[in-house]
């Protein structure tokens, strides 16, 4: 429990306009300070501090309080680590009245690892021997000067007990040396933590030393060996680079995280010194969270590739989670930020930065590429049976629709296949979540349920590999099933219509091979010539051939037959269309007008198909 004492301490250590200052722009008006609540979207102030009574209110959101109650808030925590982030942050060592903690204080620890980074530093510098000139020799590789390397408080640890004594001759004890893990303890005595290895310190918010990562200069394992969980130190709290960032990411409203130290140091120095990274433990939901305070844009820059794409979909567990804007970032040719930023100007960054894409449609992308609407149904069901692992997480989420409708959009399934494959995912041991009702979608007029071909509807039978196929997929297959069988049968009378079959976007690849091999037989061949044609190409093509209705009817004329299956097959064909357009404008840069205007065409066309064929149908 902490005492009274230090919590008022604490309190009169803290300045709460700085703090408040960090992330909202403050103005004075009288005796307060006003500016726009951090904790909902305004555009006209309504947040004020009193720094008389050290109260906060807003009169948008209504919360308000002390300087307790805004780090709360802001830091999401309970109202005792409040006061430690504070006490914390002010150098204030808390004596908890009970449940002390055992062990050394942490101002001791701190001043422990300083010691250390100092000592690692000067061995760099100016340490004799293979071991310091292999240290200086890897970083100046990497571009790394003598001034980068005394910016970055960059070290080379030689092992062999020499930094416990020097530990022990500035007077700290072999328990603080192994509680800061600088030591662990062999044969009774301590030994180095670290040994042969260049040093990166990690810093708190504070700039204070807390830990370090150190990279092997051999072939031993591991690579990089971090400091494990101390009293300072929490790796899915603490970010490599923050204190140095945190200014800049305050000033751009931006924050880039990458997957390395030395694709951080590479950045600040190329001139984007935004850049952060996690430290030995996946980008976690505090770390999105402490960005969060100060930037509305985090890019994630993970490597291009499998273990940099497995961290873009642990990533999007977080975006319901924030108000911050998500986005991603993969740079090309597989190559991670030092590589890219070492082989080309670094102007060069600042268009990708530009153009980063919500980490949601790079996810969906990456998972869906190379599957389309177009594609066999079983390849696209693989496909949302994959993605749908990924989206797990956020099936209970206020976002889950919309990401739901646009992998509808981008497979050709109903939205409500789609999100029940996503829901009957477990996560962390949920499974089975029941599906609640979907009031359904519309986007820019364009309407989902557009009047049904009733002719096509009891008879529709996909006839490729079998998946969750939406109503107007199934339609559209019967719909070319009876186009083909009717170029079967009267050849020369559908391939008057050639021109117009050849703008269809076909719901079964086979379909399409098939009816290009039926329309390149000559004038005049018979309809066993162009069924052998259509064989050339599918070996299936009889038993699809021979599914068409409307071919078998006597009671409309050829013509008539053909013309109502080509409305149909086109009228399926352009919600198709429709709807990949849509999914593109969701996630086009810039302006969509084009697309706009191309989908509003296809929709009038529609209309008029739906129209003619619901009049034959009467």
């Amino acid at each position: 429990m902490i005492s009274a004492e230090d919590k008022e301490r604490v309190r009169q250590e803290t300045d709460f306009l700085q703090l408040v200052g960090e992330t909202v722009e403050l103005r004075r008006r009288g005796a307060d300070w006003w500016g726009c609540c951090p904790f909902h979207h305004e555009k006209s102030p309504s947040f004020h501090i009193n720094p008389s009574t050290g109260l906060w209110k807003c009169f948008g959101c209504g919360l308000g309080g002390d300087v307790f109650d805004y780090v709360m808030h802001r830091e999401h925590l309970e109202f005792p680590d409040a006061i430690r982030f504070l006490a914390d942050r002010a150098g204030i060592e808390l004596v908890e009245e009970r449940g002390a903690r055992s062990g050394p204080k942490r101002n001791r620890l701190i001043a422990c690892l300083t010691e250390a980074e100092q000592y690692y530093s000067l061995m760099l510098n100016r340490g004799r021997g293979r071991g310091p000139a292999q240290g200086r020799g890897y970083l100046s590789e990497r571009g790394y000067n003598s001034a980068v390397c005394r910016r970055w408080g960059l070290g080379y640890a030689p092992g062999y007990g020499m930094l416990c004594a020097h530990l022990e001759s500035k007077g700290f004890t072999r328990e603080e040396m192994e509680t800061a893990d600088l030591a662990v303890m062999r044969n009774g005595r301590p030994a180095d933590r670290f040994y042969d290895r260049v040093m990166f310190p990690i810093h708190d918010e504070q700039g204070r030393t807390i830990a370090f990562g150190g990279r092997v200069l051999t072939d031993a394992k591991p690579k990089y060996l971090n400091t494990k969980e101390t009293p300072v130190f929490h790796k899915g709290k603490h970010l490599f680079g923050f204190d140095r960032a945190k200014e800049h990411i305050v000033a751009r409203k931006m924050a880039i995280v990458c997957e390395g130290y030395t694709d951080v140091i590479a950045l600040h120095e190329a001139g984007y010194p935004i850049a952060v990274a996690a430290l030995g433990t996946s980008f976690s939901l505090d770390h999105v969270r402490s960005l969060a305070r100060f930037a509305k844009v985090i890019i994630c820059m993970f490597d291009g590739d499998a273990a940099g794409q497995r961290a873009a979909d642990r990533a999007i567990q977080f975006l319901d989670k924030t108000e911050a804007d998500l986005r991603c970032v993969v740079l090309p040719d597989g190559m991670d930020p030092a590589e890219y930023l070492a082989a080309h100007n670094p102007a060069e960054l600042q268009p990708l930065l530009d153009n980063a894409r919500p980490l949601m449609s790079f996810v969906i992308e990456n998972r869906l590429a190379n599957v389309g609407p177009s594609s066999p149904a079983g390849v696209r069901a693989a496909a949302l049976d994959n993605l749908a692992t990924v989206l797990a997480p956020l099936k209970d989420s206020y976002v889950f629709e919309a990401y739901a409708l646009d992998v509808a959009d981008r497979l050709g399934f109903d939205v409500g296949d789609v999100k029940r494959a996503i829901r009957e995912k477990p996560v962390q041991g949920v499974t089975n979540v029941a599906e609640e009702p979907w009031s359904g979608h519309r986007s820019n007029g364009w309407e989902d349920d557009m009047p049904p071909v009733s002719a096509y509807e009891s008879q529709a039978q996909p006839t490729v590999e079998s998946g969750p196929l939406s109503h107007d997929e199934r339609t559209q297959l019967q719909a070319e099933c009876e186009l083909l069988s009717l170029l079967a049968t009267n050849p020369d009378l559908v391939k008057t219509s050639g021109d117009r079959i050849a703008t269809f976007v076909w719901s079964d690849p086979r379909h399409e091979a098939m009816a290009w091999a039926m329309l390149a037989t000559p004038i005049g061949a018979s309809p066993h010539e162009v069924v052998q044609a259509a064989e050339s190409v599918e070996p299936e093509a009889a038993q699809i051939l021979s599914s068409g209705r409307v071919a078998s009817s006597s009671d409309i004329r050829d013509e008539e037959k053909v013309r109502f299956v080509l409305d149909a097959v086109e009228l399926y064909s352009i919600r198709r269309q429709i709807r990949e357009i849509r999914a593109q404008m969701r996630n086009a840069p810039g302006d969509a007008s084009e697309l706009f205007q191309r989908a509003t065409e296809l929709q009038q066309r529609s209309n008029v198909l739906a129209r003619r064929l619901s009049g034959s149908n009467n």
